[in-house]
């Protein structure tokens, strides 16, 4: 098992390509998560079981695995199939949906952690909302917590940039588990935002790796 202490007040990035995307293949992955390494992040997250056995068969740095099915929901790692699925194809960490919403399979998110670190060596992540999620993931025995899902669930309003009140929020509460800031850092400056509102580690995705978007900034910018 890799030592989490080596994410602490790092960069982690995120590479994922969208469905009919041209980027959409495990090489094309591996290689842009290796080029991401050498430019300095500490580990990965990787969507889809290909992906992350692709990734790991290239790479030393740790793994956040999840597998995305469906667009609606919950959807990241629904399942513990998904989750199971996930950390046999070689993810250290399995990132899942950690909001309190029903699960498809029916399992609570408790029963689904539980197994997963019954089953596996893998640690768990739990995407979560809201405050509140963070701290029922928390008492579900998450390993992590990221605000990945922060403006997406309806139970708070979707900023701009990363969501820092929830942050602040949730390092007030003094949980006993690290929380990972995820979701619309755009900038450096952005990123180290949110180290300083007391983020264990940072993941980046967008910015970094989808051309399409990171394009069409730039266009929009030029057309006004």
């Amino acid at each position: 098992m890799f030592n989490l202490e080596s994410l602490r007040s790092s960069l982690i990035v995120s590479c994922q390509a969208y469905p009919g995307e041209p980027m959409r293949d495990p090489r094309t992955t591996a290689q842009v998560a290796q080029s991401a390494v050498i430019g300095g992040a500490a580990g990965v997250r990787v969507q889809g079981i290909s992906d992350i056995q692709a990734v790991r068969s290239a790479l030393e740095v740790p793994v956040i695995g999840l597998w995305k099915d469906g667009h609606d929901g919950v959807f990241i790692t629904p399942t513990l199939r998904h989750a199971l699925a996930c950390a046999d194809a070689g993810a250290h960490i399995v990132a899942l949906d950690g909001t309190r919403r029903e699960r498809p399979d029916g399992l609570s998110l408790a029963q689904t952690i539980t197994a997963v670190h019954e089953q596996t060596s893998a640690l768990v992540m739990a995407d979560c909302g809201s405050a509140a999620d963070a701290v029922a993931a928390a008492e579900a025995g998450a390993d992590i917590i990221g605000t990945t899902l922060a403006g997406y669930t309806g139970e708070r309003a979707k900023t701009s940039g990363p969501d820092l009140e929830l942050l602040q929020e949730l390092t007030g509460l003094g949980l006993d588990v690290p929380v990972i800031a995820e979701g619309r850092i755009h900038t450096p400056d952005q990123g180290r935002a949110a180290l300083d509102a007391g983020a264990f580690a940072v993941v980046v995705g967008t910015a970094i790796t989808h051309p399409a978007t990171i394009t069409s900034w730039f266009a929009a910018a030029l057309e006004s």
